[in-house]
């Protein structure tokens, strides 16, 4: 499985950016896709997952309401669109693919992982 983000930038307080992760063919290797950050200093954390074939989401209290997960299976695209952007969802991006069909969004249950995606508010 191939992982390719995008779409990472900067934008104020409140703006949006939407990031979008290319997947290679769909597999049992990538059952799910998720999106998570790091910020500096600071562990990785999950904040949303889609399972590829149910289209179920799952997503981290700090981003429910602003962020949407969405795929679209045409072109094996993952994308995470987010809304009312805040200083503190400065982070590099990353996009991960698992096996597990329903994992929670521990980074340690993503076995593939791509190479992130800066996104800077202020």
């Amino acid at each position: 499985v191939q992982l390719v983000e995008s779409g990472g930038g900067s934008v104020q307080a409140g703006g949006s950016l939407r990031l979008t992760c290319i997947t290679s063919t769909y597999t049992t290797a990538n059952n799910c896709i998720g999106w998570f950050r790091q910020a500096p200093g600071k562990e990785r954390e999950g904040v949303a997952r889609i399972a590829t074939r149910s289209g179920t989401t799952l997503y981290s209290d700090s981003v429910k309401g602003r962020f949407t997960i969405g795929q679209v299976t045409a072109n094996n695209t993952v994308y995470l669109q987010m809304n009312s952007l805040k200083s503190e969802d400065t982070a590099m991006y990353y996009c991960a693919a698992t096996s597990n069909v329903s994992p929670s969004l521990l980074p340690s249950r993503f076995q593939t992982w791509g190479q992130g995606t800066q996104v800077t508010v202020s």
